[in-house]
């Protein structure tokens, strides 16, 4: 017997422009219902377009709009989707093209090309460790539910690591530590760029070189031993190496593993993952600096350090090195269940709004108040994420939650336009909605979105419904 019951077929896309190169994704999936739950969900994924990966372009140091606007005209053309097909979709900008000032902007620019975009990101170092672990060792992971894995995404900007345990993404860091922060004329170590954090590496390593000049032998090893004894760091929880200055303008966001756990399974990701696992597998790489940056290198260094590569024979992800766009595609959206309580359909989509708590279902008057407040200095709306703890609450609870709800709407009285936002684990959204808006009788704009699994994180985005079902994505991990 399946587990799931077949439903509509919808289209999921997801466009991720890196440091170096751009990727799309483009993957059909069924709205499905379990059989004995009743919850929803995408099952049955299946890529449908895989275009071939791209240098990310940029002119004048900046991000080229015009060029990232035929590249998703031509990737859709070629796809044959169009815009108004797309269930969901997802753009994020990340590593050293995030660090562009027109990053953001860009992103909702792609946005709006791609329609019914529920992620439009730059930037988000939490958000891209989680996708690309969701994206490349998820299946691993829960396959070898009792190991705890790390999965560093190490591209030309950024590593991305992300801890977790039966699937789950438990802690998550980013640091600047990437293959192209030193750029190379190809075929050579002749300095044609740097960023300013190479710049503030090659100071801390007393290399006086610039660009046009070359780095030799003992002055690229000093570069690759800096990141190796940054990566250990990283894997053992050594703090105190991201204390010094060079390691606090490196760290974006600290990775803090979970102490007394047992010794983590290495997996790796991005461009630099992909060519370290070809080159375990007995395949030879380009030559010296072929992309220009040190991805190479540091694939081959990272080979070399034992406790690195210890597990990556045993332990090999899939989508290596396009794990944060399967992740973005496959993996970000959740959906609603089809007992949401969504009186003005027409109030969506909603994006940017914040989560400004995370409450117990089962959560005083006193909790709720406090919450609601804290969403009101929200102009643009808010979301309180309202949690049961495996357990749904009964009758009796949701109608008690209900009433004080409600109670508390009617003091705060929020304009009538102002959206709020309720997530809920169970499938008891439209009672619960109906009791805190005295069945109707109140003006507020609530919307109470269910069946959505727990996600730490600091925004929500809520898509246009489909079929009773809204699509739902978070971000600014945490």
């Amino acid at each position: 017997m399946q587990a799931f019951t077949g439903g509509a077929q919808v289209l999921l896309l997801g466009l991720d422009f890196g440091s170096t190169t751009s990727s799309v994704l483009i993957a059909q999936a069924s709205l499905s219902s379990h059989c004995i739950t009743g919850r929803m969900a995408l099952n049955e994924p299946r890529v449908l377009f895989r275009g071939d990966p791209v240098f990310t372009p940029f002119k004048d140091e900046v991000i080229d709009e015009a060029a990232i606007r035929g590249l998703i005209e031509t990737w859709l053309e070629q796809a044959d989707v169009r815009p108004q097909q797309l269930f969901s979709g997802g753009v994020i900008i990340t590593g050293l093209a995030a660090r562009r000032h027109n990053a953001q902007a860009l992103a909702q620019l792609a946005g709006q090309l791609i329609g019914n975009a529920l992620i439009t990101r730059a930037d988000d170092g939490g958000l891209e460790s989680w996708l690309a672990f969701m994206g490349s060792c998820s299946a691993l992971s829960r396959f070898h539910a009792q190991q705890p894995m790390l999965n560093l995404d190490i591209g030309g900007g950024t590593t991305n690591a992300a801890w977790g345990l039966e699937g789950n993404v438990l802690a998550s860091g980013c640091h600047f530590i990437g293959a192209r922060h030193l750029q190379f004329e190809p075929g050579s170590y002749r300095l044609s760029g740097m960023s300013e954090f190479g710049r503030a590496l090659l100071d801390h390593l007393a290399i006086g070189k610039t660009s046009g000049q070359l780095l030799d032998s003992s002055q690229l090893q000093a570069v690759l031993d800096w990141y190796i004894d940054a990566l250990l760091a990283l894997v053992s929880g050594d703090r105190a190496f991201f204390a010094s200055p060079l390691g606090r303008l490196t760290e974006q966001l600290p990775l803090n593993l979970p102490a007394h756990e047992p010794d983590v399974a290495l997996t790796f990701s991005g461009g630099v993952g992909e060519l370290l696992y070809r080159h375990l597998q007995g395949e030879t790489l380009p030559g010296t600096t072929h992309y220009g940056d040190l991805g190479i290198d540091l694939a081959l260094a990272i080979a070399r350090q034992p406790r690195l590569v210890r597990d990556a024979r045993r332990l090999v992800p899939e989508n290596r090195g396009r794990a944060t766009v399967y992740g973005l595609t496959l993996h970000n959206t959740e959906i609603s269940g089809s007992t949401l309580f969504l009186p003005r359909p027409e109030a969506l989509p909603l994006k940017d709004l914040p989560i400004v708590a995370r409450l117990s279902v089962r959560a005083s008057r006193q909790q709720l108040e406090a919450a609601l407040e804290l969403a009101l200095s929200s102009r643009d709306g808010a979301c309180l994420q309202l949690l049961d703890g495996g357990q749904a609450p009964g009758l009796e609870e949701i109608r008690h939650l209900g009433a004080l709800l409600c109670r508390a709407l009617g003091t705060a009285r929020p304009a009538a336009q102002w959206p709020l936002v309720l997530l809920l684990e169970s499938n008891v959204g439209k009672v619960l909605g109906n009791y805190a808006t005295d069945w109707g009788r109140s003006s507020c704009n609530l919307i109470v979105i269910d069946e959505v699994r727990e996600r730490s994180a600091h925004f929500i985005n809520l898509g246009t419904p489909h079929q009773h079902i809204v699509p739902v994505a978070f971000y600014g991990v945490h």
